[in-house]
């Protein structure tokens, strides 16, 4: 094994993977029938067990895996590059307003998941089913993982899976991606860091691409730089406006925001990645412009399917997705697993109305009864969160009024990056 893997195990800093993937035609119905997630055949062997002819710095790898981010011919279309989801402009995050993404072979293939950001991934940990709160002992439940449902164990497992995805990068298999890096501008660069005989066989070719990806989304400057205002705050440099600090006490008020709880605003080394990686349902309304929806059978489980097929069956797991960084969340165009809302108002005001208003956001039945929790069976929706500031009866004042909302807002708008005095 040479030092450079172990030096990229030993970091453990992933990051997220370029989109989520689905097929548009899978029905699961109220019973959540699975369906595998798409991935490349697998290797006889661990990526990390491939000893390479040579040893390149990290300082090379990165280098390296910012070329292949950036470069659109490693798809099966020849315009879908990584960056194409992932804009460094926008966070890391799509630069376009739409839901969901397309890819595919002809560029043109939806999924039913929105694309994540790839920023303030690296402390994320491997999927369990119970994780131990550090203080108290306490099961905390599903966390960690990536993607939505948790299901790529590392960041190289999700790098791997978008390069072959049908409805990302759409590599039919190994022998076909090897052919594009041998004939890749950089193809003489990825010999000279791995060895001439590198790219020679379709299995090396490809672990030293994935690789190369891998070590270039845990660059601290493009992925994790800690540079927002919040950031300066807690560095000593900078002080919150009165409209952010009251929102920041919302954030974390156990009965107002309570965003905290899932959220944590603090951390006991380090900067806070605004998320606990933990599992949620929210009980969002159906985003009505995915395609999929458009079938009355379709639903997104998240943990239980139809994606993810090892807790398939699991019902106390169906409806929850992997809970978010909120880091750049102000510069999202759309927010949440299935790009249902455009601005952070409309979701912090989701948060506070959705059981005491419960008319703005769900669709009607045909004599016009509001239909609660419409982008889940009823089977299921026992697992919908319920902790403030949801809570209470339709016609009840809401946790947070207007200007509460407004200074939550505020607040979160501290978390974008690159913030100059």
């Amino acid at each position: 094994m040479t030092s450079v893997l172990l030096l990229v195990i030993a970091a453990s800093c992933f990051a997220c993977k370029a989109r989520e993937t689905g097929s548009p035609s899978v029905n699961v119905g109220s019973a959540a029938t699975p369906v595998a997630p798409h991935a490349a055949p697998p290797s006889e062997t661990a990526f990390y067990a491939t000893t390479f002819a040579r040893q390149p710095t990290v300082p090379v790898l990165t280098e390296l895996g910012r070329k292949l981010f950036f470069d659109p011919g490693l798809s099966a279309s020849g315009k879908l590059a990584c960056a194409g989801c992932h804009d460094p402009s926008h966070a890391l995050a799509p630069a376009n307003a739409r839901a969901i993404q397309q890819g595919g072979a002809d560029g043109k293939q939806l999924g039913f998941r929105a694309a994540p950001s790839l920023r303030y991934l690296q402390s994320v940990q491997r999927f369990t089913e119970h994780a131990f709160d550090g203080e108290d002992g306490v099961d905390q439940g599903p966390t960690g993982g990536f993607m939505w449902d948790g299901r790529a164990a590392t960041a190289h497992d999700q790098a791997r899976l978008s390069l072959f995805s049908p409805l990302e990068m759409a590599n039919g298999s190994p022998a076909e991606l090897a052919v594009k890096l041998r004939n890749a501008p950089y193809a003489g660069e990825l010999r000279a860091a791995f060895g001439d005989t590198a790219l020679d066989t379709d299995d090396m070719a490809v672990k030293a691409a994935v690789l190369v990806l891998e070590v270039f989304e845990q660059s601290p400057a493009e992925f994790y730089p800690y540079d927002s205002k919040y950031d300066a705050v807690l560095r000593g440099r900078a002080k919150l406006t009165a409209h952010e600090a009251r929102g920041l006490a919302l954030f974390n008020a156990p009965d107002k925001g309570n965003c905290a709880s899932c959220h944590p605003s603090t951390a006991s080394s380090g900067f806070p990645a605004f998320s606990d990686f933990g599992f949620v349902a929210i009980g969002l309304p159906r985003a009505r412009t995915i395609p999929a929806n458009a079938d009355p059978r379709f639903y997104d489980l998240g943990l239980c399917g139809p994606l993810r097929a090892d807790l398939a069956g699991r019902w106390e797991y169906c409806g929850l997705f992997r809970t978010p960084s909120l880091r750049n969340v102000a510069v999202r165009r759309r927010l949440f697993h299935n790009g249902s809302f455009t601005s952070l108002a409309q979701a912090v005001r989701f948060y506070a109305t959705r059981d005491v208003a419960p008319e703005q956001w769900y669709s009607r039945d045909a004599a016009g009864k509001v239909l609660l929790f419409d982008d889940l069976p009823e089977s299921y929706r026992k697992n919908i969160n319920r902790d403030p500031p949801f809570g209470g009866h339709p016609g009840e004042r809401p946790a947070l009024d207007d200007t509460e909302i407004a200074d939550i807002v505020a607040f979160l708008g501290t978390l974008t990056d690159g913030y100059r005095p």
